[in-house]
This record gives C-alpha cells, sequence and structure tokens, in this order.
C-alpha cells in the first residue's frame, strides 16, 4: 500500500514537471517568435521590390526578390562614412572601456586595499545619482572636447556596473594564494595582473567587451549632443536621420543615376539600412555566446 502512495506522489510529481516544461516551452516560443518575426519582415522587405513593399505585400518573405537595394545602398557615401567611424569608435571605445574597468575593478578586488570599501560606496553612489545631460555638456563642452571623437570615447570610459561585475569575478574566481606564490617567486604586481589576471579573466573581458561594443555601436545620443561634423557622425546617426526624415540626401551620392534611384527607393532602403547597420553584430555574437553563459552564472555559487 505505502509502496503505491510513494509511487502516485512520484507519477504527480513527473506529471507536474512535464506540464511545467510544456510551459517553459511554449513561452520561450512565444518570446521567441515576438523577436523573430519582426526581423525577418524587416530582412524580406529589404529583398524585396519598392512596389510591394508599398503594396503591403511583405509579410514574412520577400517578394519580387531583388538585391538591388543593397546595391544601391552600398553606392550612398554617407553608410560608409558611417561604418568607418562606428568601426572606430566600436574597436578603439570597446579597448579603452575594457582597460579602464580592468585597471579598476582590480584593485578593488583586493582585500587588502584599505581604501576598498569607501570606494566601493562611492562607484555604487554614481550607479543611483548623476548630474544628467546638461552637466555632461557642460562638462565635455569645458574640456574643449566638443566636435572632436574623444567626445564619443572619454566620457563613457568606463561603466560601473562592468566594474562590479568584474570585481566579483576575480573575486570569486581567482585565488588569494595565486598572488602569494607569484610573489614568493618575485613577480611585480605589474606583471602578475598581466600574466595571471589578465589571461584568467578573459571570459569575463569577453562578457564586458560585447557589452561595451554593443553599446558603442548602438550609441547615437552622444553624437547627437557633442558632433556637428558629417564626416565624423555614426552609423547610427545616420540611420535615424534617414528613419525620422523618410528621405535620403541624394547629394551626397555621386553618381546621378543613383541618386534617383535613391529618391525612389527612400522607403525600401530604411530596411536595407537596419539589416546593414545590425549585421556585423549579429555575426560577432554567436563566437561569445559561450562566454555570456558563464558570466550569468558569475557569483551563483558561494563558498
Amino acid at each position: 500500500m505505502r509502496k503505491n502512495k510513494v509511487l502516485a506522489k512520484r507519477s504527480h510529481k513527473y506529471m507536474g514537471d512535464r506540464v511545467f516544461h510544456a510551459v517553459s516551452v511554449c513561452i520561450v516560443a512565444a518570446l521567441t517568435l515576438i523577436v523573430f518575426l519582426p526581423l525577418l519582415n524587416v530582412v524580406s522587405s529589404s529583398l524585396s521590390s519598392s512596389s510591394a513593399i508599398n503594396a503591403g505585400k511583405v509579410l514574412l518573405w520577400p517578394v519580387e526578390f531583388t538585391l538591388e537595394n543593397y546595391g544601391t545602398i552600398l553606392k550612398y557615401k554617407s553608410v560608409w562614412i558611417g561604418y568607418r567611424n562606428t568601426v572606430f569608435y566600436t574597436v578603439f571605445g570597446t579597448f579603452i572601456n575594457v582597460a579602464m574597468t580592468m585597471f579598476c575593478a582590480y584593485p578593488l578586488s583586493q582585500r587588502r586595499f584599505s581604501g576598498r570599501k569607501a570606494v566601493n560606496l562611492l562607484l555604487f553612489f554614481t550607479m543611483i545619482f548623476s548630474g544628467g545631460m546638461i552637466p555632461a555638456y557642460i562638462l565635455v563642452r569645458d574640456l574643449h572636447l566638443m566636435n572632436k571623437i574623444w567626445a564619443i570615447l572619454l566620457p563613457g570610459a568606463m561603466s560601473v556596473y562592468n566594474v562590479m561585475i568584474t570585481r566579483n569575478f576575480i573575486e570569486s574566481t581567482i585565488p588569494d594564494e595565486l598572488e602569494d606564490a607569484a610573489r614568493i617567486d618575485g613577480c611585480s604586481p605589474a606583471k602578475y595582473f598581466l600574466y595571471f589576471i589578465m589571461p584568467l579573466s578573459k571570459t569575463i573581458i569577453a562578457v564586458i567587451a560585447m557589452y561595451y561594443a554593443v553599446d558603442h555601436w548602438n550609441n547615437y545620443f552622444s553624437a547627437f549632443m557633442y558632433l556637428t561634423d558629417r564626416n565624423l557622425y555614426p552609423l547610427q546617426l545616420f540611420l535615424r536621420d534617414i528613419l525620422i526624415n523618410s528621405t535620403f540626401d541624394s547629394s551626397v551620392v555621386s553618381d546621378p543615376e543613383t541618386a534617383r534611384a535613391v529618391q525612389g527607393l527612400a522607403q525600401t532602403l530604411k530596411y536595407v539600412v537596419i539589416v546593414v547597420s545590425t549585421l556585423p553584430l549579429m555575426c560577432i555574437y554567436p563566437f561569445v555566446q559561450k562566454y555570456f553563459v558563464k558570466g550569468v552564472m558569475i557569483g551563483s555559487v558561494k563558498g
């Protein structure tokens, strides 16, 4: 009798697990569709003819498939200028961000650092309170950084949130005994940081580098506030102008025939620019995805 009760409880438990698993799969599938279907519509629209888009025929699959849209947008000089600037801001900005984050997180992870608690509180305070947009603009202006690339790279050189994540990673992953052993062997603090901390922190470096890179790639507001020279505009600022104004500046196209095509394909080229601007990050993400799985587990196990 008792055996039958145990089997009934186990069967009920397994049934509950199956229901929970089925509900979870349905929720994840629904969320996936919510994200994937609009993306599929944008890609399909970029591969369709302008007449099909204007007629509202494009939903999930290309109608009157064509690659002419991409050929036209690649002749638009502002796109190449924006790509060049965005790649520069992303590469050099991410390098500065990661370097500043590691230089700040490593000392804060050392328990013997006497000012550690005070610095942590000071950094945490900046996460809650900030000067705001106007003081930031005044600071950049008074430092004579307006209309310069440093106005994009320096104001956000370090994220306190990423510093906290990196600090926790170093504390929980790299034992203090490793530094003691390195000191006994005559390793200086700088060499220990370069040859031990940095290689052992590849996981968190990849995670924060991707965070910073995505932020730089999608950033347009800093350029909107601090830049007036179109030759310094990032790609996202050109994309913003295109999406808001619904027109392309054909004066920056050297080929007259292409200029006429640009004005005729304005609605279609919006979708093309969206795809072109997001494709690089979509191609890079699969290579760093494994580090994100490790990154979300930072600090989950204690003791």
